[in-house]
């Protein structure tokens, strides 16, 4: 192939003649995440989790399978079953229950989305203290924050989806 191109009839010359070097592989960019294991020096995990309005900061070390809220015991935080077993069903789901201590605080919102976010940032702090459960816990939808917030207020209107009744005369 020439070096440098005169002309149409070289360039015509020269892409007929093929490429001088062998095909490069093409590279699509979706290379395989290596996931390895994050702590701190006390052994812990942290995530942050969040859910509508609450955001919760959680640490997470090996244990007998305690669950600390705000300074208090779950049980006794979130008095519900439902948000007892929402924050319960990352470990369930991986077969970890029993096996972690959960220390966490949390700030906003409802307790309903203050048992989501808790659940959110379990989630993410099983996976970084075992990457090989992110799988696991990304196929039952742990991993994915719920973006859901309440709609905001509209002007000249008493909710954000209610209306004043309309009045024919």
């Amino acid at each position: 192939m020439a070096d440098h191109v005169l002309g149409l009839g070289d360039l015509k010359a020269a892409v007929n003649a093929g490429p001088a070097l062998p095909p490069q592989p093409v590279s699509t960019g979706t290379a395989p995440r290596e996931y390895v294991q994050v702590l701190d020096a006390w052994r812990r995990s942290y995530a942050t989790g969040k859910r509508k309005d609450a955001v919760a900061r959680v640490w997470l070390k090996l244990g007998s399978g305690r669950i600390i809220v705000n300074g208090r015991e779950c049980t006794s935080y979130f008095a519900r079953p439902v948000l007892q077993m929402l924050i319960d069903q990352p470990f369930k789901v991986s077969n970890r229950a029993g096996v972690y201590d959960v220390w966490c605080t949390v700030k906003g919102g409802g307790l309903s989305g203050q048992a989501g976010a808790i659940r959110h940032g379990i989630s993410r702090a099983l996976v970084l203290y075992e990457p090989e459960l992110r799988t696991v816990l990304k196929q039952g939808g742990f991993l994915t924050r719920d973006s859901r917030v309440v709609e905001r207020k509209k002007y000249g209107q008493p909710k954000a989806r209610k209306r004043f009744q309309f009045s024919k005369r």
